[in-house]
């Protein structure tokens, strides 16, 4: 928890995505535009964002569909070359998930100095990608051999794109999550990205873990965000502060604005 409090002290932070464009090597990519494409488009919902006073940003690669278990060493150097080369215009701590590569994402977060990462870290899973068994002791071995013991892990335990093959109760797989892997805070997740987590999941999960930040990780709304704080240390959100509320579209000023009003209320900020 010192990790996660040293971040955003007594806050319930709102973490906003900035979705990378399609990178080299995946179905998507547009050679035409290259990387020059994918930096201006970051850059636009990295200001935009920053703007709408979010608390923190993660930089996602949630455009390279269909998604891999482990990520071409492509994906992950462009990751780095996008974010090195914005560095010095983030204003606020970020983060990085690299879709669905633990060690990948441990990697990318100790060479762009990133605070955070979100993973499944824990867990087996039947999912759109084949058998999914991440390695939760790898990856934090790898950060520690990186030399970022300061680097927070956020564990998604229930999966999008994905049937976990634990059939413990969801609250109980958390609680052993936070027993066996030591993550710096637990994310509740909906079926796929944009997709509401179910409140009685996060009632439930907070309620086995009052010690452990617990966040939504995907589908708060700005008719949901009031309610979702009361319950939640803080939220991921990407889809809502699109453009239509579209995840595939770049970052709507005036819709991130009004999300972060919300969620100051909420706070009672």
């Amino acid at each position: 928890m010192n990790k996660f409090r040293t971040l955003f002290g007594e806050r319930k932070p709102v973490i906003a995505m900035v979705h990378l464009l399609p990178l080299p090597g995946t179905p998507l990519y547009d050679p035409a535009g290259g990387i020059e494409a994918i930096v201006e488009a970051a850059r636009r919902d990295l200001q935009a964002l920053q703007a709408a006073d979010v608390d923190a940003v993660m930089f996602g690669n949630e455009n390279d569909r269909p998604y891999e278990l482990k990520v071409d060493t492509a994906s992950t150097a462009t990751m780095a070359q996008v974010i090195g080369r914005l560095r010095p215009e983030i204003e606020k701590p970020f983060g990085v998930n690299v879709l669905w590569d633990p060690m990948a994402s441990v990697a990318l977060a100790a060479a762009t100095g990133a605070a955070f990462l979100r993973e499944i870290l824990t867990g087996t899973y039947a999912s759109d990608m084949g058998p999914w068994t991440p390695d939760a002791g790898a990856a934090m071995r790898y950060r520690d051999r990186l030399r970022r013991p300061d680097l927070a892990m956020f564990a998604n335990v229930c999966a999008e794109f994905a049937y976990s093959l634990d059939r413990r109760e969801l609250a109980d797989r958390a609680r052993s999550a936070v027993f066996s892997s030591i993550p710096d805070a637990i994310l509740v997740s909906g079926a796929i990205t944009g997709e509401a987590a179910e409140m009685t999941d996060l009632i439930a999960v907070k309620g086995v873990l009052p010690t452990t930040p617990v966040l939504a990780n995907t589908g708060v709304k700005h008719a949901t965000v009031a309610d979702v704080l009361k319950v939640a240390d803080g939220c991921i959100v990407g889809s809502s502060l699109k453009i239509d509320g579209d995840t595939w579209k770049p970052v709507d000023a005036d819709r991130a604005a009004e999300f972060m009003r919300l969620a100051k209320v909420a706070r009672g900020e």
